[in-house]
């Protein structure tokens, strides 16, 4: 993440925190009425519906003042004369800050079904966007794993008959790539040892921007007759570890845009759905998450705080989940701005919890 942009979050928190002096506690439990009312609705609260809702026991005119205030401050907006109010970007980012507790109820059919298929992961992220869209009734998407900062862990040559050896390349993240080399004729047991310790000699430990040419042009020299064998698993090493492959997204529930009135006119879904569909923009946004060290937590971007401008009507909520040894991915769910924040960081802290390490919990019990 630039500098820029995390001085920016940084001058953002401290206004922020500057701005929580500006509310009371009878400030406060208004605000939280309104916009919890509001995300049930979707309708604008009027005062009469804040005394109802509310423990203040506070007259309609007392609340109304409050409300103009909480207004003046920009926590909340009046979208016509005379109606009731609606919570602006500002209140919906003092609402998931400061509003939210924290709960760590479990999703547990999602759980057990990624720990369970834990080698199918990338059919699990599939079925994992399905639950997450069907559970919160928004738009999701799950990316697989990516390796980050990925190294050559070992390579296997071995024979699979006289025409065919099978080449296996681990890598750091415990990622298995399999390719099958033709060769035009039988290697020799003692062939095979000597290209498993060349290429295990000169490849092991290094990134594939480490492989150069010098690398390759003395593999090759050194392997003779059997340099084909040698380019065909530099080949598979590139394809296994190449930072240039595109991010696989799987998104589910494009169709409940349409569920929100706020969301569903025609031109406003129809950018919607082509982002989830092309998939091009919500690269950047997953990009931005797993390039960032720091990112490991949720994030919550409320209206113009996405970095999707397709996206400036809704909220989106990020986790970057860790399996482990450098291997991160992105979920993302993305809905109106009167989402249920507290469901919607409930499947997300649950999901991340699970995915969180699972490689290395995989290793220990193994």
């Amino acid at each position: 993440m630039p500098d820029s942009y995390r001085k920016l979050q940084s001058m953002e928190m401290e206004k922020r925190m500057d701005e929580e002096f500006e509310l009371d506690e009878r400030k406060t439990k208004i605000l939280d009425a309104i916009i919890r009312n509001y995300l049930e609705t979707g309708e604008p609260v009027g005062s009469r519906t804040i005394s109802k809702y509310t423990d203040l026991n506070l007259s309609s005119a007392t609340i109304r003042n409050e409300m103009a205030d909480l207004e003046e401050l920009g926590y909340i907006l009046q979208p016509h004369t005379s109606a009731g109010r609606i919570p602006s970007d500002k209140g919906y980012r003092f609402y998931v800050d400061h509003l939210m507790e924290e709960k760590d109820r479990e999703v547990n059919e999602m759980k057990s079904f990624v720990i369970e298929h834990t080698e199918k992961m990338e059919q699990v992220l599939q079925q994992v966007a399905k639950i997450l869209a069907n559970n919160t009734n928004y738009a999701t998407m799950v990316t697989a794993p990516t390796f980050h900062k990925n190294k050559v862990k070992f390579i296997q040559l071995s024979n699979m008959n006289e025409e065919q050896i099978l080449a296996t390349i681990v890598t750091e993240g415990n990622l298995v790539k399999n390719k099958i080399i033709p060769v035009s004729e039988p290697i020799d047991n003692e062939t095979m040892l000597k290209l498993n310790f060349l290429l295990n000699a000169n490849l092991n430990g290094l990134a594939l921007q480490e492989i150069n040419l010098g690398t390759i042009a003395k593999l090759k020299e050194q392997a003779g007759i059997h340099s084909d064998i040698i380019s065909d698993v530099l080949d598979t090493v590139a394809e296994t570890m190449g930072q240039d492959e595109d991010i696989r997204i799987y998104t589910s529930g494009a169709t409940n845009f349409f569920k929100y009135p706020e969301l569903s006119d025609s031109e406003k879904a129809s950018e919607l759905i082509s982002t989830f569909e092309e998939k091009q923009q919500l690269a950047s946004l997953v990009t931005e998450n797993l390039l960032d060290d720091d990112n490991t937590g949720i994030q919550v971007y409320i209206g113009n705080e996405s970095p999707i401008q397709t996206m400036k009507d809704c909220s989106v909520v990020t986790a970057t989940y860790e399996l482990g040894e450098g291997v991160r991915g992105t979920i993302g769910i993305v809905g109106p701005k009167r989402m249920d924040y507290e469901k919607v960081m409930d499947n997300l802290k649950t999901l991340k919890n699970s995915l969180d390490g699972i490689l290395n919990k995989d290793k220990e019990q193994t």
